[in-house]
C-alpha cells in the first residue's frame, strides 16, 4: 500500500556509476472492513500495525529502512547501511531488555542528495511509514563506503529532497522539514 517509488526516488552519481536507493521493509496486515459512517462507500481499506510478531515486535528482521549503493557497471551492491536509529518501541521493548540492539534503520521514505564525496539523507518524513518511521536526523555518508560522517539534528522530519546551491563561493544544502505541530520550513546548512 505504501511501497514503490514515490517522491524520494533514487540518486545517481554519474562519476562512479553508482545508484543510491532508499528502501524499507514493513509487514502489516491489510484488509477491507465495513465503512459504516466513515465513508459513502460500503468498504474501506484498513492497514494494521507492524507490531505483529512475538512480544509486539516486527515479524521480520532488520534493517527496516536502508540505503543501498548499486554499481550500475556490474549490477553488484557496493554497500548497504541501515538508515536511521532503532525505533524506541523496539529498543525499549521489555522482551529485549539487556540485549545490545545495533542500528536497525527506520521504515520510511528518504530523499537523498549526492555530491563528489558525500551522500546526504534524512531519516524520513514519517508521513507514510510504519511505526517508528520519520525522525529529525540529517546524515552525511561517505559515498564509497556508507560510513556515517556526520549526523545533524533538524527542527522536524525531512519533508523533501535535499537541494544544494552556491552563493559567492559558499556551498549550501537546503532541506525541507515539517511534522505534525511543526509548520513546514526550509533549513539551510553550510560550513
Amino acid at each position: 500500500m505504501i511501497g514503490g517509488a514515490n517522491w524520494q526516488g533514487g540518486v545517481l552519481d554519474p562519476e562512479s556509476g553508482t545508484l543510491f536507493v532508499s528502501s524499507s521493509t514493513v509487514l502489516k496486515p491489510m484488509s477491507l472492513e465495513p465503512a459504516r459512517d466513515r465513508s459513502d462507500m460500503d468498504y474501506i481499506g484498513y492497514m494494521g500495525s507492524s507490531k505483529i510478531g512475538p512480544y509486539g515486535l516486527p515479524l521480520i528482521k532488520p534493517p527496516y529502512g536502508r540505503i543501498t549503493a548499486i554499481d550500475l557497471n556490474t549490477g553488484n551492491h557496493k554497500w548497504m547501511v541501515p538508515n536511521g536509529n532503532t525505533p524506541d518501541w523496539i529498543k525499549n521493548n521489555p522482551a529485549l531488555k539487556g540485549i545490545e540492539i545495533p542500528r536497525t534503520g527506520t521504515p520510511d521514505r528518504v530523499g537523498m542528495l549526492v555530491t563528489k564525496t558525500l551522500l546526504f539523507a534524512g531519516e524520513g518524513s514519517g508521513l507514510y511509514s510504519a511505526e517508528g518511521g520519520g525522525g529529525n536526523k540529517f546524515l552525511s555518508y561517505d559515498k564509497t563506503t556508507g560510513e556515517i560522517i556526520s549526523e545533524i539534528d533538524l527542527p522536524a522530519n525531512q519533508a523533501g529532497i535535499p537541494m544544494t546551491y552556491s552563493i559567492n563561493g559558499k556551498q549550501y544544502i537546503v532541506v525541507a522539514v515539517g511534522a505534525v505541530g511543526h509548520p513546514g520550513e526550509l533549513v539551510a546548512l553550510s560550513l
